[in-house]
């Protein structure tokens, strides 16, 4: 057989075996889901992306028509679960419960971060979680028009606990102190091995105040534990009527930082796919239970379109990248 004719006969046979694959994805696509789906939470049990798997599991269950069930894959600042996703097939079976963390700031300052911002496939926001920046009840501080003024009366006298360095925490104060034209050596930060420590520094006094999402203080705040003196949304929250908006207080850049989960899938998930959590999501914006439980635990719910998911989240990716070569964290 000529040359010519063999390479036509390996042409031909691709195309036959792409053309049986494109057929097989897109039958299996049209019966999705005939078996339980795994949502990926890339963070700890109890932690923020824990709350947003269960809480879609709890009610996506029912509008779905299969289990859903939330794994815990955690390490290096989420990006070990997050890997897992991207690199899972793109079946719909495994889905990510996407971050902040792990999919903006991580991606904008580590370099070594196997992946970028957009390497998966977005389908929807679920929720926001507002930062609060927050004292101890015993605290002098009583607003945090208090709280700046002493650290400009007292350049690098207060502390603030993180859980280290280019976490939402940190870049939260930072972002707070450049809108006061206040430098980065103003406050100090200490860096603690997670969220819970930190919040943990700040009840025994080792540090003067931490800002943080309200999902985890919310806890604190109502046993009144904690003070809480300015929250990262443009209008106060129902279930703090007392706590001030950033904008009422001259920082509205403050309203960018925020925690949020959103549902991602791995890269090429096929759009039937994509549209049958679409219509799920839809249904779960209206759920009673959804809507109490996100409001219960000082969450917003943000279900979106897959396009305007990406549009937020290239923002964050931005932001982040921005804020880390001014503060030279990039790495």
């Amino acid at each position: 057989m000529k040359s010519n004719q063999l390479n036509l006969l390996a042409i031909r046979l691709v195309c036959t075996c792409a053309s049986f694959l494109f057929i097989a994805n897109t039958a299996i696509a049209q019966n999705y889901p005939n078996k339980p789906i795994t949502l990926i939470a890339p963070y700890a049990a109890g932690g923020d992306s824990d709350f947003s798997g269960r809480n879609l599991s709890a009610v996506g269950t029912k509008y779905i028509g299969q289990a859903l069930i939330v794994q815990n894959v955690v390490g290096a600042s989420g990006t070990i679960g997050s890997q897992k996703v991207r690199l899972s097939p793109p079946d719909g079976y495994t889905l990510l419960i996407s971050r902040g963390g792990s999919q903006a700031i991580s991606p904008a300052l580590d370099s070594s971060v196997p992946y970028k911002w957009n390497d998966f496939t977005f389908i929807s926001l679920l929720d926001l979680n507002p930062v609060v920046c927050v004292v101890k009840s015993d605290a002098p501080f009583k607003t945090m028009k208090d709280l700046l003024a002493n650290i400009r009366a007292q350049p690098g006298q207060l502390n603030y606990a993180t859980a280290g360095n280019g976490t939402t925490q940190h870049l939260a104060v930072e972002v707070i102190l450049r809108a006061s034209n206040l430098p980065s050596t103003a406050a100090m930060m200490i860096p603690y091995k997670g969220g819970g420590e930190a919040t943990t520094a700040l009840l025994s006094g080792q540090v003067q105040f931490i800002c943080n999402n309200l999902t985890t203080l919310v806890g604190q705040l109502k046993g009144g534990t904690m003070r809480a003196l300015m929250v990262s949304t443009p209008e106060r929250l129902k279930e703090f009527p007392d706590v001030p908006a950033a904008r009422e207080l001259g920082l509205a850049p403050f309203e960018q930082v925020t925690g949020w989960s959103g549902l991602y899938g791995p890269p090429g998930l096929p759009a039937e796919v994509v549209n049958k959590w679409v219509e799920v999501l839809k249904k779960v914006a209206q759920d009673p239970a959804w809507n109490k439980s996100n409001e219960t635990t000082g969450a917003i719910a943000a279900i979106r379109s897959p396009a305007d998911t990406e549009k937020f989240a290239r923002e964050q990716y931005e932001l982040y990248e921005k804020l880390g070569t001014v503060l030279n964290l990039r790495k």
